[in-house]
């Protein structure tokens, strides 16, 4: 179809725009992922897009484009973390300490990492993964390697320099065929819609109100786990597990990340394990976060 004719249906304001089919919403994504239209017109688009705003439709019709132009490499009992690509800016980030403790767990940690994506300018997991030694229980997936189309829109959305739609569809790419995923979000309305987009696409789905929007827990928040149409809340306190980690709202480096993870301190590690916790009771091997902690404490 016509591109114009999609960014017409999203840019004519309230009057005027209109939802798009699933089927339109999956040709759209391929001439967006193909470039086949001019980069004005694919920025032009994508604003429209987020304004108007998106539809569950449009989300699962844009990710069946995706998944037609993703190269899948299975990693078997593996959990799937969803990280956002404008990396974070004031903590840093614990999944090499978590993948350490469930080294003997019989736990793969599945994370994606690309160029930084606007719009926040944080530290990113290429950044941090091109300066660790990873646990072997810790695939990482370059983005430019295994769906290069969306990588090699990087320059467009940065030079948009805003939050896209691309960014509430990309964190959980599906890349390893995990049976289990967890990603952050920021409030409890997104719970519903994260739910309906990723339907059926893993065995089972977490949410968690997670350190900058990503699946990292540092503070008390909430974890939701979504099986089928039925969703379950649980609340996760670290003071509850004797940890009192006082997370930063200062603007973090690279360096200083880096170090926090070569030499953690006492309540990092506590918070590590307690992450480790939550991944093991989302992929089913423990009944409770509870027992999940406690077997880690006594490994």
């Amino acid at each position: 179809m016509d591109f114009f004719k999609y960014i017409h249906a999203v840019g004519t304001g309230v009057k005027g725009n209109r939802d798009l089919s699933f089927e339109e919403a999956k040709d759209m994504m391929h001439q967006v992922l193909n470039q086949s239209v001019p980069s004005e017109q694919i920025a032009a688009f994508l604003l429209g897009w987020r304004l108007k705003p998106e539809t569950i439709e449009e989300f699962r019709g844009a990710l069946a484009a995706c998944d037609e132009n993703i190269i899948k490499s299975k990693v078997e009992n593996s959990i799937e973390l969803g990280y956002p690509f404008d990396g974070k800016a004031k903590n840093p980030y614990i999944f090499p300490l978590v993948a350490e403790i469930l080294k003997k767990k019989e736990l793969n940690l599945v994370i994606v990492g690309d160029e930084k994506q606007p719009a926040k300018d944080g530290i990113t997991i290429k950044e941090i993964i091109t300066h660790i030694d990873l646990a072997p229980n810790l695939h990482y997936f370059d983005r430019k390697n295994f769906f290069y189309k969306l990588h090699r829109l990087t320059d467009i959305r940065n030079k948009l320099g805003l939050r896209t739609s691309f960014s509430t569809i990309e964190k959980l790419s599906g890349v390893a065929q995990s049976d289990f995923a967890i990603t952050g979000i920021f409030h409890k309305p997104f719970v519903k819609k994260y739910s309906k987009i990723l339907k059926g696409r893993y065995k089972k789905i977490a949410l968690i109100q997670g350190n900058e929007g990503t699946p990292e827990l540092f503070s008390k928040g909430r974890l939701w786990m979504v099986d089928g149409d039925e969703t379950q809340e649980y609340i996760i306190d670290p003071e509850h597990f004797g940890i009192y980690y006082k997370k930063s709202w200062e603007q973090i480096t690279l360096e200083d990340s880096i170090a926090q993870l070569q030499n953690p301190s006492d309540e990092y590690l506590k918070l590590a394990r307690l992450n480790a916790a939550v991944y093991l009771f989302i992929a089913q091997k423990y009944p409770s976060i509870d027992e999940a902690f406690e077997s880690l404490n006594n490994a």
